[in-house]
């Protein structure tokens, strides 16, 4: 296996000499499959690429391939173990935690080749979350017709907590999250979008039933809030929304995310602040929800899906979430929720994102070794 920084320096070099050395010394070639004892037996883990640099959101094209992003700004087209950058993606505002960050793959790309995506994005002095669309070419090597469909309000000079995880509702609606970005008050004010689920049609409008339509002040495309900074959502198969949440020092949460609710941050939360004092008011408190599930110490969750069972049928409806801490895959079962397995091996480090693919098998980007591996039979 390359180490990180060659691949990085080989990388560097050869966008210097054209695309195809770019492929063949930037991205080594994946590596031997090895296997993973679980609850289900063996899982065969292959690495399907390597040389990312910070990887962070990942998108499964139908009929094969998919798309990486790198937080500095590239995105990155993935078939048969070779890499090509796709051209046209605009700047982002690469600071702190912020960069191009969630990639989204929807239902009927098929038909337009339409993706979306999240980012960073330059406003005045400082950055907000936004989400973008444009078309992708048919060789999957460039964009156009690139537009941002929401820029969230307000922009802030802090390089943290901009949320940014994508998905789509059964409704066909673009669901995205946003950190408080470090002002922890105003994740409890609905005329920012700060701390919040936000709710907007494939082309940027407002949905008419989202639940803060026509309220003075309010941000209208906001779905819930008091969220501290989300960073998986995923639907399941009877269409619930469920997100993935960190806390400050403890108090990490899986939530089931219901219209128009306020999620308590920072009144309410069952961690503490990171010098050690109590946040808010405790950890309940009326008119604000409780987690389904919270992790006390933290393992500072990414993404997270809802596993379908179709290769594992003994996982089917378990929640699997990355943890970007402890460098495993969390899977947690039953009524109450809870973490009954840890998926883990040497190349689990830093786990960004996790998706589940059309053959029910399992793909997960690696920060730690800038990687994209696949869990199958």
């Amino acid at each position: 296996m390359l180490f990180a920084p060659l691949v990085r320096m080989l990388r560097t070099v050869s966008l210097c000499r054209g695309m195809a050395v770019c492929v063949t010394l930037g991205f080594a070639a994946p590596a031997q499959a090895e296997d993973i004892q679980t609850s289900e037996g063996p899982l065969q883990l292959t690495q399907v690429a390597q040389g990312f640099d910070v990887p962070w959101g990942l998108g499964l094209l139908p009929g094969g391939g998919s798309l990486v992003t790198e937080r500095d700004g590239r995105l990155l087209f993935v078939e048969n173990g070779t890499v090509t950058e796709v051209k046209g993606v605009p700047r982002v505002a690469a600071q702190g935690q912020g960069g191009l960050l969630d990639v989204l793959v929807p239902h009927d790309f098929s038909s337009h080749r339409v993706i979306f995506w999240s980012y960073s994005k330059r406003v005045g002095h400082g950055a907000t979350t936004a989400v973008a669309r444009g078309k992708l070419s048919r060789r999957n090597t460039a964009l156009t017709d690139v537009r941002d469909i929401f820029v969230a309000s307000p922009a802030s000079t802090t390089g943290r907590h901009f949320g940014s995880r994508l998905a789509e509702g059964p409704d066909g609606a673009i669901y995205v999250t946003i950190g408080d970005r470090g002002d922890r008050p105003s994740a409890q004010e609905v005329g920012s979008h700060n701390g919040s689920v936000v709710r907007i049609n494939p082309d940027g409008s407002v949905p008419r039933d989202n639940p803060l339509v026509g309220r003075t002040g309010a941000q209208p495309e906001i779905w819930s809030y008091g969220h501290r900074n989300p960073q998986g959502l995923a639907f399941d198969t009877q269409g619930r929304l469920w997100s993935a949440e960190h806390g400050a020092r403890g108090g990490d949460e899986i939530n089931l995310i219901g219209r128009g609710l306020n999620y308590g941050w920072p009144v309410i939360a069952y961690g503490r602040h990171y010098s050690g004092l109590k946040i808010g008011e405790g950890t309940s408190r009326a008119g604000m929800e409780q987690p389904i599930h919270y992790w006390d110490p933290s393992i500072a969750p990414s993404n997270l899906l809802i596993y379908s069972g179709k290769m594992w049928p003994g996982w089917r409806g378990d929640i699997l979430v990355g943890s970007l801490k402890f460098d495993y895959i969390a899977r947690l079962s039953g009524t109450p929720l809870t973490e009954v397995e840890q998926i883990k091996s040497d190349e689990t480090g830093r786990i960004r994102d996790i998706e589940e693919a059309a053959d029910g098998s399992i793909w997960f980007l690696s920060e730690t070794e800038g990687a994209l591996y696949r869990l199958s039979r």
